[in-house]
């Protein structure tokens, strides 16, 4: 199922260190219009556009309408790779000062969802965190509350890696040569276990990993040269102990090979008091494909209970 496209277009965002004028690129599924609560998708990485999202537009067959945009530095909107490494501009408040200012420009603030995946879920959480007054539902998919646990998970799925794909992850991790094709084939071996289990990747992911290939500034500056090698400013980071501040329903997803073991998503379950869990039983990270129909389902017949 592909659902069309309506409208897609650009939304001024003003950001005076940027040192020039900024925008963010969105576009809508389904019946978007103005006055109607939409849900707002927030993709992952940071860095990675939202290309790879493109089955959850299947959501607005259910006539609910959805909003997709690209963060700041990446994909269609606004690129910055002069502030490569600046982790005091590229930092978390940047990211929920463009949501809001998108949530604001088209006319939705007072009434909308939210689905994010993975750091969208991060970036999401944060957001609901501060009790905006128009945020109805929050979906968190395959998402973390704490960079230490996500590591740590990580570093265990890496040890069930064969060995010779091991030692290459830690000889290029080591040398600071992850920049090669050793180093890149790699990290593909614990993807096709824990980020995409359909082989080949769906064009639409393998598009938004070329996004990244060609500009990569936001996703080296806050996290690092694979999903599983942390060393960017997100380095560290947690909100467990703000989650009790989420007061919205919320619906948690992730798979049984996922990155995001359930030891990652288990705070938010412990920390928001309505809260749901639905666990995929045939997906790594990328349920969305993976067990692409009842991920629909599931987020439809959540967003309208």
């Amino acid at each position: 199922m592909v659902t069309p496209k309506g409208n897609e277009g650009f939304v001024d965002f003003h950001v005076p260190s940027a040192g020039k004028a900024c925008q963010t690129w969105y576009t809508t599924f389904g019946d978007y219009k103005p006055g109607t609560r939409a849900l707002v998708v927030l993709h992952g990485g940071p860095g990675v556009p939202h290309d790879y999202l493109n089955p959850i537009s299947d959501i607005a067959s259910y006539g609910i309408p959805v909003i997709m945009y690209d963060q700041i530095g990446c994909g269609n909107s606004t690129h910055l790779k002069e502030k490569s490494g600046d982790a005091a501009f590229w930092s978390v408040q940047l990211f929920l000062d463009e949501l809001d200012n998108l949530l604001e420009k088209l006319g939705i603030k007072d009434d909308y969802d939210i689905l994010g995946h993975s750091w969208g879920g991060m970036l999401g959480s944060e957001h609901a965190i501060r009790q905006p007054k128009g945020l109805r539902k929050l979906i968190l998919s395959c998402s973390l509350a704490d960079m230490n646990t996500w590591v740590v998970v990580a570093d265990k799925l890496r040890a069930q890696l064969p060995e010779d794909v091991q030692e290459t992850l830690k000889k290029h991790e080591a040398d600071g040569t992850t920049e090669t094709a050793e180093y890149e084939a790699a990290v593909n071996v614990y993807y096709e276990r824990h980020l995409c289990r359909i082989t080949p990747f769906p064009d639409d992911m393998l598009l938004a990993f070329a996004k990244v290939k060609e500009d990569d500034t936001v996703s080296m500056t806050m996290n690092g040269p694979s999903e599983f090698f942390v060393t960017g400013s997100l380095k560290g980071w947690s909100n467990v102990d703000r989650l009790h501040h989420i007061q919205v329903p919320t619906l948690l997803f992730n798979g049984k090979y996922d990155e995001a073991q359930d030891e990652c998503v288990q705070p938010f379950a412990t920390h928001i008091a309505d809260c749901r869990w639905v666990r995929f039983a045939h997906s790594s990270h990328s349920p969305m494909w993976e067990e692409r129909e009842k991920y629909a389902r599931e987020a439809a017949e959540f967003l309208k209970s």
